[in-house]
């Protein structure tokens, strides 16, 4: 099936949607360093960015109508500085708020279904109308704003549309908020998805269901012991086993979260001579610890890595071990944690390559939501195809 990917940063998204069986006809992106990672991966030949045609600029000024009909899958992570909780939550009037321009390639290509992602903190209560406008300007791409319309406006004319019987092109969309660790993600990362399905498509699609739980960590841990078994941890650092007295309610099926260790533990001590065999595995230095700047457990999913570098609030791009003592993590540790390829090459400086990192969507989540995408349109095809079948069968009896 074929896709596109909008606002691909360092590729996360892009990846993931590939390794569930999409390929990218179009990857746009307008930072430069992003791009660099893009054509580097692709020029050393990594499979998954191997035919990709990476467009460098601005998503409105590619001539999206060519691929109109042509495409199953529109996907992309809109810029998240208007929603972030660390910016001036701006929404609709910061100018880096690419929804609209999303909404507009929506309605140009017409794809299948699409998949957009963004921070939880788009759904905090101070951008609750907005949120519900982007909602509804996804699932009427066509229904543009008048010249002059404020967003406003266009919502209080959405809503009328909506309500009424339309021919219109429409979208049903699914807005789920999930935590990346309970898709496998070695990282607590709680992220907004937007999946839409073209009204045409008999898609009876939701949203994955966790495949990790917390309650499975602790109990790995505190009850039997295996996590730390597994990983040889001394015992003078692991807890004291305690008995499972209607603590611990397992979720049926549910495998433990994914720690830091259980990602990284493979991997050398880092130097700053950086590593043969690991991309991107050199030693930053200058990491300290005070009172709000911790940095990640060791035995615990990372904190959501932030897109700053040495100064990011809590220290996410830090490793704190056992004994107290911290250290920043190398981009290829970050890759782990974002669940990257290790044959995936960030391009640029730590500090560049860590806002890459920061910015982008875990692989393994984004692998989990497309695969289920690509399944649903894969049946829908087929319940087409079949009910075409039987038409046409009808017909000649007729």
């Amino acid at each position: 099936m074929r896709s596109i990917e909008l606002f691909a940063g360092g590729g996360g998204l892009a990846l993931g949607t590939h390794l569930a069986g999409f390929t990218a006809e179009v990857v746009a992106e307008w930072n430069g360093w992003c791009c660099d990672t893009l054509r580097q991966n692709q020029a050393s030949g990594h499979p998954l960015v191997q035919d990709a045609d990476i467009r460098e600029g601005d998503v409105r000024d590619v001539r999206w109508g060519a691929y109109e009909s042509k495409i199953d899958l529109v996907s992309g992570g809109p810029p998240c500085q208007p929603f972030s909780g660390g910016g001036k939550g701006m929404a609709a009037d910061d100018p880096r708020d690419m929804f609209p321009a999303t909404a507009d390639v929506i309605r140009q290509v017409r794809p299948k279904a699409f998949i957009i992602e963004n921070v939880r903190g788009l759904t905090r209560p101070a951008f609750a109308d907005y949120f519900s406008y982007i909602q509804l300007r996804l699932a009427h791409p066509e229904l543009t704003p008048y010249g002059g319309e404020s967003w406003a406006e266009h919502f209080s004319r959405l809503q009328a549309e909506h309500t009424s019987v339309r021919q219109d092109l429409s979208y049903k969309v699914v807005a789920t908020v999930v935590n990346a660790a309970d898709y496998g993600v070695p990282q607590q990362r709680w992220r907004v998805f937007l999946v839409g399905f073209r009204f045409d498509v008999d898609a009876e699609w939701a949203f994955p269901e966790p495949t990790h739980s917390a309650q499975m960590l602790a109990h790995s841990k505190n009850v039997t012991g295996e996590y730390w078994e597994r990983h040889l941890v001394p015992k003078k650092y692991r807890p004291k086993p305690v008995m499972p007295s209607g603590l611990f309610e397992l979720p049926a099926a549910h495998r433990p979260w994914r720690t830091v260790r259980d990602a990284i533990s493979d991997l050398p001590e880092p130097t700053a001579n950086g590593s043969r065999r690991f991309l991107n595995h050199v030693l930053q230095e200058g990491a300290r610890a005070y009172p709000g700047h911790t940095g990640s457990d060791m035995d615990e999913p990372a904190k959501a890595l932030k897109a700053g570098v040495h100064g990011v609030p809590g220290g996410e791009n830090m490793l704190r071990r056992l004994d107290g003592a911290v250290r920043y993590f190398t981009v290829r540790e970050a890759a782990r944690l974002q669940t990257f390829p290790d044959r995936y090459r960030l391009n640029g400086p730590w500090g560049e390559a860590m806002r890459q990192l920061g910015n982008a969507v875990p692989v393994m989540l984004a692998q989990v939501v497309a695969s289920s995408v690509h399944e649903h349109l894969a049946l829908a095809d087929l319940r087409a195809q079949t009910t075409a079948a039987f038409s046409q069968a009808e017909r000649l009896r007729a």
